[in-house]
């Protein structure tokens, strides 16, 4: 009996990357075994859309893009609450926590990362009113909690610290705002972007702390009540939001021979150095044809290209990404857009700033090798398809006339 030649195409996460991709597969080989596993208990729902659904602006109808329904009817096998805990590349088999193996010809590591812990005395699984703010049980836990509150701390100087302050204030809580490095997003502004989002927060009643990080969490009767900061500082609250960045989900691949350093390396293909494994989304170390460097880029856009490039290239097609990875949202009364490459994944880059703070606008590139590679806009962000334009053509651009893009 001739041996069979249906694929089989083993799919690890179903966030944006493994979802598109196993479409993108289905719409090509129509007769392929496709498995999509995820350690959560839902289909793909929309992170972009958590921080509206905690200020009441997105129901969860709008969160939840897919159903195992919608899953089923296009032949994709979906199984959640399936963590992978054992990869072997040389027999081309994963195993699930409950032993259950997962035989594949084609495999995408789409994982993405978990938040980490306040790292803090106090701050134990059993005190109530602690969250990250990562998963969609997050995101109801906090907008039940916020029913109740009144005081809010948030600890942390990123995106995700941004949208609990933001989603906090909106309801009405006090909020105070600890971030532990001299300004939001240390990395990417200078002092002058940082002031201007205090200002932005400020003007909105928003307390913000630098600085300092939480020494200890204090409850009562296993519910929060407030912190100790690192300078003594002792802060009331009944919630307390966590934003400190996130670890990727890679410990399965110990003592494989897949490349991983803050993410798993792959080329322009999203392929590993192990055939027929590729990576994509927030876990990709991805190389990044539009800077000549690999990048990694935790955003919703980023990972849907992945995903559909992924999907392509697990097919036998040789499709690279070549889009400019690019965080949007809201800041409070303001907006932010960062694109492309920052000192947040490669420290030495050139900058050339901007700040016009009367309108509360601030403009920030970034140059490798004379080459604009990055920007960061807020309040007025019309410049930003341009900014793309000049990262993907890759033109060397004279140093004198680098603070003239600012004022064009």
């Amino acid at each position: 009996m001739a041996a069979s030649t249906r694929k089989r195409y083993l799919l690890i996460g179903n966030g944006a990357s493994g979802t598109y991709a196993a479409e993108t597969i289905r719409k090509t080989d129509t007769e392929g075994e496709i498995t999509l596993l995820t350690n959560e208990p839902y289909p793909l729902y929309n992170r972009v859309a958590l921080p509206p659904f905690l200020r009441d602006e997105a129901k969860r109808e709008k969160v939840f893009l897919r159903t195992p329904e919608q899953h089923a009817q296009k032949g994709i096998k979906l199984l959640v609450d399936t963590p992978i805990t054992v990869l072997n590349t040389e027999a081309r088999v994963a195993t699930g926590a409950d032993g259950q193996e997962f035989p594949y010809d084609r495999l995408l590591i789409a994982t993405g990362g978990r938040p980490n812990p306040l790292p803090a005395p106090g701050a134990t699984p059993d005190v109530q009113g602690i969250y990250n703010f990562q998963y969609w049980d997050d995101a109801t836990a906090i907008r039940e909690r916020i029913n109740t509150a009144r005081h809010a701390v948030v600890v942390g100087g990123s995106y995700i610290a941004y949208e609990l302050a933001e989603a906090y204030r909106h309801h009405g809580l006090a909020v105070t705002w600890l971030i532990r490095g001299p300004r939001f997003l240390r990395r990417v502004l200078d002092e002058d972007g940082g002031a201007l989002v205090d200002d932005i927060a400020r003007a909105v009643g928003v307390d913000i702390i630098y600085g300092g990080e939480v020494a200890e969490v204090h409850s009562r009767e296993g519910q929060v009540c407030g912190v100790t900061t690192t300078t003594g500082q002792h802060l009331s609250c009944d919630t307390i939001g966590v934003g400190l960045g996130v670890k990727m989900n890679v410990d399965f691949l110990e003592g494989t021979p897949i490349t991983v350093r803050n993410g798993i390396v792959t080329n322009e293909y999203l392929e590993t150095n192990v055939p027929d494994v590729f990576a994509a989304g927030d876990v990709a170390e991805f190389f990044d044809v539009s800077i000549g460097l690999h990048n990694q880029m935790g955003t919703w856009n980023n990972s849907v290209s992945h995903g559909r490039i992924s999907g392509a290239n697990m097919l036998g097609e040789r499709k690279f990404y070549n889009d400019v990875p690019m965080y949007s949202t809201g800041l409070f009364d303001s907006r932010i857009r960062v694109m492309g490459l920052t000192p947040e994944n490669v420290p030495d880059l050139e900058s050339w700033e901007h700040l016009d703070a009367p309108n509360r606008n601030y403009q920030r590139l970034f140059f490798k090798d004379g080459r604009l590679v990055g920007g960061c806009l807020i309040g007025d962000v019309r410049m930003q398809t341009r900014i793309i334009q000049m990262i993907q053509t890759r033109q060397v651009i004279p140093e004198p006339d680098r603070e003239n893009l600012l004022a064009a």
